[in-house]
């Protein structure tokens, strides 16, 4: 096997089970951990993968994208965490922006059931999870529907997103760094954050650590866009703070 076909092999392993370990992949590939390691290195350079200590993980992109059913399996006790945190800046909130994705999910969750809100979203789950809420009014943006997401995009969802002005947005991204700011694997989904963002007068960040220095195809925001952003602890204290210079306060929940 080539060095190109075994690195095709290890971004299929990473794509298909959301990690690598350097361990497995030698032994599976009968090849050194050395041999491994440098090859991650090589995919890490082409933006494909993210080193950890001891392996791997896939960085989302314009030809690869995690399903909402995937993403509710990887991380949940810290997505709750988060979304948890996130939902403490709710502030005098009366119309919010949520997100798709399953942490914007997890927010939409944990929103307060015994206050007037109403939430506009693009995402059936958060959605659906706050239907039956008798004191929050929904409102679900129309258009065309991702299967891996179960999100509206395209012209319909922007056009109504810019009739309103909304007072906080929760939004999340596949990929947030210092130097490219937030980004997604999708043009049209790039569309309908960044129009949520203009439409919002507080926004806020709400992602996993493993988010950061990681970045996608469709820039949709500066960081600096952001009056917070709630992660992970795994993010180191000193990283967190790099990213409050650019303006955002930055909680690690």
């Amino acid at each position: 096997m080539s060095a190109e076909e075994r690195q095709r092999e290890i971004v299929g392993a990473a794509r298909r089970s959301g990690s690598v370990d350097v361990a497995e992949l030698a032994a599976e590939l009968g090849v050194a951990k050395e041999t491994v390691r440098r090859d991650l290195r090589v995919l890490e350079s082409h933006g494909l993968l993210r080193r950890t200590h001891g392996g791997a993980y896939p960085v989302e992109s314009a030809g690869f994208e995690t399903t909402l059913a995937f993403r509710t399996t990887m991380h949940v006790p810290e997505k709750r965490r988060i979304a948890a945190a996130a939902v403490e800046h709710l502030g005098e909130a009366e119309t919010v922006f949520i997100d798709e994705g399953f942490t914007p999910q997890l927010i939409a969750e944990s929103l307060p059931r015994d206050r007037p809100l109403t939430v506009v979203t693009a995402s059936l789950a958060a959605a659906g999870a706050l239907a039956a809420a008798e004191e929050i009014t929904v409102l679900l943006l129309g258009g065309r529907v991702r299967g891996g997401t179960l999100a509206t995009v395209d012209h319909w969802t922007t056009k109504m997103l810019s009739g309103f002005v909304i007072d906080l947005a929760f939004v999340g991204a596949n990929g947030i760094s210092r130097e490219h700011g937030l980004t997604t694997p999708d043009p049209a989904v790039s569309e309908v954050k960044a129009q949520a963002l203009r439409a919002s007068r507080r926004r806020i960040f709400a992602g996993l650590h493993t988010k950061f220095g990681a970045v996608s195809f469709c820039k949709f925001a500066e960081v600096g866009d952001f009056q917070t952003i709630v992660t992970s602890t795994g993010l180191p204290a000193s990283e967190a703070h790099r990213y409050s210079l650019r303006g955002p306060q930055v909680i690690r929940a």
